[in-house]
């Protein structure tokens, strides 16, 4: 059983693209084959080896890299499979050593980032033609077999042994944890009868079962396998549209200052972005800058700016502080969102992105569904979240956005009325949440007429905004900052367990979506289960895996 009190190891999550140690990328014209090859003797952090192509963080901290590199590096690629590197093994799925010596807060934080993973390579495939596919070359288990339900075809070889399975209850006491249930029905439609029977047989169902129940899309004998798989990712290519075409751009390394505090770093300054953390105070404070340079009218222009243009630059490094957040400071349990800068830039980069993606600039594309990935991870953050729109800040346009997310937000009440807001048409549609609906259709959800009139006053100034419920409050001169100060004293001093809990659900309302429940059902359920006894009690299953001994289980269901 994991010692709860002890010390995880700081996770940073650069990579070394084109050298990673457990992947390698071949591209091929439209085709690019990633191969899993996990060293065994190089985890995350030491305790455990990575047998059978098991994985850890480290290994889908590189998936997300390459991932992204595919979509704005070598976005002519049309088919992207991924297989095994190693003979006759797929995937054994996240490396359950690590899971059992990992802290709860550790295991809940590396599921909601292979779900985000996941979910990135379904929305590649959805938007950006670039369709993945699972050549499932050996035996395929838990994780390794959610990681080829993110892809949009599975194909299993056929030689008498290989199988997928979902092993994690009949073996562990826990759930799949990256969306393997969602996926099953939701995704694929499967019969939840055979659901039933598949995510309880440990060992799965070899190629003939998994065909006959759609949980794989076809089987090839392995003496046929490696011209079957190429025909069936030529034909991905060629239902896309044929072979593409376009230049893709470098992804250059972000470079930060760390702010130097007591003993420890006291926040992270980057180009855009800074962030400063108050371990006394249980806060963070986000500060995101805007455009410093006007937008550029083509895709030429932008194109040549490479992966420095703000619309790209700000938000890598907005996720990048994010994740930071998410991993290595557990205990600061507020987020005090700011904005500053020019309003009228952001406005104006927003204009020139939707008009050149429009146009049909694949960079443009990307860029706008980059945006929408990180404000996504922003409204999944565990986080409380307070906006803070005091005198200078810049939330307008896409900046606004962050204001949404918040769980509540707070305006500076001038005696001007110069203190104001902006929306663009970033507000309605092109950045939407994982439900599908825009921020602003979320939070008035009871109050739909509101939103087309919120987009067409464009400017409100604070007394506008909190007359028409665009922010929580307006607090004046006299108030502000004490108003402010109490607000953030009563929210950290709440349990970070029962406010989880309650943004999680008053977050994303109305209709969802099989991502939303993917999210949903993790925050609900496998943050529960992997606390319970049977799972990770001294007698649990994951604890004694691999053990000679039987799981004891308390029987009562609550």
């Amino acid at each position: 059983m994991a010692d709860e009190t002890a010390p995880q190891p700081t996770v940073t999550f650069e990579t070394h693209p084109y050298e990673w140690t457990h992947w390698t990328l071949d591209v091929e014209g439209s085709v690019a084959t990633l191969a899993m090859s996990v060293q065994e003797d190089k985890p995350f952090r030491p305790g455990y080896e990575l047998k059978l192509n098991s994985y850890d963080l480290g290994v889908d901290i590189e998936l997300q890299d390459v991932a992204q590199r595919l979509r704005f590096e070598h976005p002519a690629v049309r088919a992207v499979v991924v297989t095994s590197a190693l003979d006759r093994v797929f995937c054994a799925g996240a490396n359950i050593k690590m899971l059992g010596s990992s802290t709860h807060p550790f295991k809940v934080n590396f599921c909601k980032y292979t779900n985000e993973t996941r979910c990135g390579i379904e929305d590649a495939t959805a938007s950006s033609n670039q369709t993945w596919m699972a050549a499932v070359n050996g035996p395929c288990a838990g994780g390794g077999y959610e990681l080829a339900l993110a892809c949009e075809k599975i194909y299993l070889v056929d030689d008498g042994s290989s199988s997928v399975s979902l092993p994690e209850v009949p073996l562990l006491g826990v759930l799949p944890g990256t969306g393997g249930l969602t996926r099953l029905v939701d995704k694929r439609k499967i019969r939840r009868d055979i659901a039933d029977v598949f995510c309880t047989k440990a060992e799965g169902f070899k190629a003939r079962d998994a065909v006959r129940y759609k949980l794989v899309d076809g089987a090839f004998r392995r003496s046929k396998w490696a011209e079957s798989v190429k025909a069936a990712a030529a034909q991905i290519v060629a239902d896309g549209g044929g072979a593409g075409s376009e230049q893709g751009i470098k992804l250059a390394p972000l470079e930060f200052n760390e702010l130097e505090g007591e003993g420890a770093p006291a926040g992270r300054e980057y180009r855009f972005v800074t962030v400063s953390f108050d371990e006394p105070g249980r806060t963070a404070t986000l500060t995101v800058r805007t455009p410093d340079s006007d937008a550029p009218e083509s895709h030429e222009a932008l194109h040549a700016l490479g992966s420095s243009s703000w619309a790209l630059q700000a938000f890598r490094e907005l996720e990048h502080a994010l994740l930071d957040l998410r991993f290595n400071h557990l205990e600061l349990g507020l987020l005090l969102l700011h904005t500053r800068g020019d309003q009228e830039k952001v406005l104006g980069w927003d204009a020139a992105i939707a008009t050149l993606r429009a146009d049909g600039s694949w960079l443009a594309r990307e860029i706008q569904l980059y945006q929408t990935r990180v404000l996504q991870r922003l409204d999944n953050m565990s986080r409380s979240m307070f906006a803070i729109l005091d005198e200078g800040h810049a939330f307008a346009g896409s900046l606004l956005e962050l204001a949404l997310s918040a769980d509540r937000s707070y305006m500076f009440l001038d005696d001007d009325g110069e203190n104001a807001l902006r929306v663009g048409p970033a507000s309605a549609g092109a950045l939407p949440m994982y439900t599908g609906a825009t921020r602003l259709e979320t939070r008035y959800y009871g109050e739909p007429d509101k939103v087309g009139e919120v987009l067409a006053a464009g400017m409100l100034d604070a007394e506008a905004a909190e007359e028409i419920g665009l922010v929580t409050a307006s607090p004046d001169d006299i108030d502000w900052e004490d108003e402010i100060r109490v607000a953030i004293e009563e929210r950290v001093s709440l349990s970070p367990d029962g406010l989880t809990g309650m943004e999680q659900n008053l977050r994303f309302v109305g209709s969802e979506s099989p991502t939303s429940r993917i999210y949903g059902r993790l925050s609900a359920w496998q943050n529960w289960i992997f606390q319970r006894p049977n799972a990770v009690g001294p007698q649990g299953a994951l604890t004694l895996y691999g053990a000679p001994e039987r799981a004891s289980f308390d029987r009562r269901r609550v």
